[in-house]
């Protein structure tokens, strides 16, 4: 259990009062050897052990583990002739160390001599494919409570910005404001969280702070912002601090799919960010189902109080969450070996490279590279839009359902927040035929050595495109009191189920087709969409009062369709697009 539990900040805590032995490293005990290393590496010519180290192409300056088959030493021997394995000695001062077959290779690994104009330094690693500190090689029961966490805490984030949504109309009577001012209470959430990642997101690439750091720190200050949030005297405290809420609740909603990516093969990854998807989608429409039944009985007030409900229990979460962070870990592990070798030769690459970058560096990455990506690049710019525009189209639904099933249908607020719900069943539905594509098409290209094309990827966004707008029609013109409530709820489900496959074939796209810049994409996308969702917010009850439920959701039905032509042209020629991309490797 304690070695379970070694890399959480609840560990972390325990051993800042003194209870080191209790949750150890294997760096930090007896019996820990340090393989090939020892006093006096620095000095000594290790030549013919980098030759044979290189003919197994185990140096790896990343801290990132490159998938198995390009670790697999067994292969490598197998196809080496014997003579290519001889004894390795290497001396030092005090004694002699001697490398000879895989399992000493594989330790080797982690602590070559490398040059430096001040002389030799052993770089830390990995200590084999199979290291058991490596998020890939966690136990079945690690990877789920890292799952169940961030998964957990993704809804509750979210399900903290819908939320306030129903209680919009009470706080209009309760501050005298308009229903446009009183949606700006979900809007500037909204907004909050895509601000939020311009600024979290690199704090979570420095190795000495990883992503459980933010995590924590954002959530507890969200946490005890939610009770002057409940609290709030007046319409401008409640807005800010529920911006404030939206900030400090971005972190795990931008890195969480980083966390789940962490512990997630080549092969589990888009099953991973799909259940993210359906949690993160799920999240606003469970939500308001919760609301639609606690403001009537207990007041608006309430809804405020059920985010600090929610995410409570995910603060303390938090406390077993282990850090998942490759570079991280191995910065960690670094510091450890320096202490027990009292020597400073050992090196680990992105902390060297930290070194390198200054502040400024850091804040240009943030707030510049984002904004150029999405300028001088039409793919990524359309992508930002398009994406935009339909996560707009998904919140518009949070001010226009009320009105259409409380106003037309004449359904309670309860029942009102149960259509809600339907959002969650479309998700899980449009993962079925998602799932089967990364299954059958995706994996298979991939085992058969034939990857596909980032614009392949796209496929499923190719049919998404056209429900998107079919849906929305849908829902306009059949939103009648002749018409059972269930034909505009399909619409809703067919626009639902779509959002979430373009949104994710989108996130492949970008991520495949952009490599080095898929952390500024992210930012820059999110920044965008919750831009864009925000606006959409605003103009949902204008629009309604102005074009009625039919023509409103028309016009944005309209706009929609006019992206199938983008999406089509993306997936046809993309690739020249890239050709000529001065962002493409």
């Amino acid at each position: 259990m304690s070695s379970f539990l070694s890399d959480t900040p609840l560990a972390y805590a325990f051993r800042w009062l003194g209870a080191r032995k209790l949750f150890s490293f294997p760096e930090e005990r007896d019996d820990y050897d340090l393989a090939i290393a020892g006093e006096g590496w620095k000095r000594v010519s290790i030549v013919q052990a980098e030759e044979v180290l290189n003919k197994f192409d185990r140096i790896q300056h990343s801290p990132t583990v490159a998938s198995p088959d390009s670790l697999d030493l067994e292969g490598a021997v197998k196809h080496t002739e014997q003579s290519e394995l001889p004894q390795l000695s290497i001396e030092t001062q005090s004694t002699q160390h001697y490398v000879s077959g895989q399992a000493d290779l594989e330790r080797a690994r982690a602590h070559l001599c490398m040059h430096e104009p001040e002389g030799r330094y052993v770089m830390v690693d990995w200590y084999s494919a199979t290291d058991p500190a490596n998020p890939l090689n966690w136990p079945k029961r690690k990877k789920f409570v890292v799952y169940s966490i961030i998964l957990y805490i993704s809804v509750a984030v979210y399900m903290s910005g819908s939320i306030y949504s129903a209680a919009q109309s009470e706080v209009e009577e309760a501050f005298g404001v308009s229903a446009t001012v009183s949606s700006l209470g979900l809007g500037f959430y909204v907004l909050g969280y895509g601000v939020g990642p311009m600024f979290w997101s690199p704090l979570s690439e420095i190795p000495a702070i990883g992503r459980n750091i933010p995590y924590l720190a954002s959530l507890t200050v969200f946490v005890l912002i939610s009770i002057p949030t409940a609290l709030a005297p007046n319409i401008a405290s409640l807005l800010v601090l529920r911006f404030l809420q939206g900030f400090f609740g971005s972190p795990v909603l931008t890195t969480g799919g980083a966390s789940l990516g962490d512990v997630s093969s080549a092969y589990g990854k888009p099953y991973a960010f799909f259940s993210l998807a359906l949690f993160s989608l799920g999240g606003p429409a469970l939500g308001n189902t919760i609301a639609g039944y606690s403001i009537p009985v207990l007041g608006w007030r309430w809804s405020l109080w059920e985010v600090l409900l929610a995410n409570g229990p995910g603060l303390v979460l938090l406390l077993f969450l282990p850090e998942t962070s490759a570079t991280n870990i191995l910065y960690r592990r670094t510091q450890r070996i320096r202490k027990l070798s009292q020597n400073d030769i050992y090196k680990f690459e992105p902390e060297m490279k930290a070194k390198n970058t200054t502040a400024l560096n850091r804040l240009h990455r943030a707030l510049i590279v984002p904004w150029k990506l999405n300028i001088l690049d039409p793919s990524i710019a359309f992508t930002s839009i398009y994406c935009g525009l339909v996560y707009a189209i998904f919140y518009s639904f949070f001010e226009f359902f009320p009105l259409v099933y409380g106003d037309i249908y004449n359904m309670t607020l309860g029942e009102v927040g149960l259509i809600f719900l339907s959002v969650i069943i479309a998700v899980g539905l449009a993962g079925i035929p998602y799932c089967a594509f990364v299954h059958f098409v995706v994996n298979k290209s991939m085992k058969n050595e034939n990857p596909m094309t980032p614009e392949e990827r796209l496929l499923p966004s190719l049919l998404a495109s056209v429900l998107i707008p079919a849906g929305i029609l849908i829902f306009a013109w059949t939103s009648r009191p002749d018409i059972h409530w269930v034909v505009p709820t399909i619409g809703t489900m067919l626009v639902s189920g779509s959002v979430v496959m373009i949104i994710q074939s989108v996130f492949v796209y970008i991520t495949l087709a952009y490599p080095r810049y898929t952390a500024s994409l992210f930012s820059g996308n999110g920044l965008i969409r919750s831009s864009v969702a925000f606006a959409g917010v605003l103009w949902s009850h204008p629009l309604y009062d102005a074009l009625g439920v039919n023509w409103g959701m028309t016009l944005m039905g309209g706009c929609c369709a006019i992206c199938i032509i983008g999406i089509y042209v993306l997936y046809f020629f993309g690739h020249k697009f890239r050709a000529r991309s001065k962002f493409t490797e």
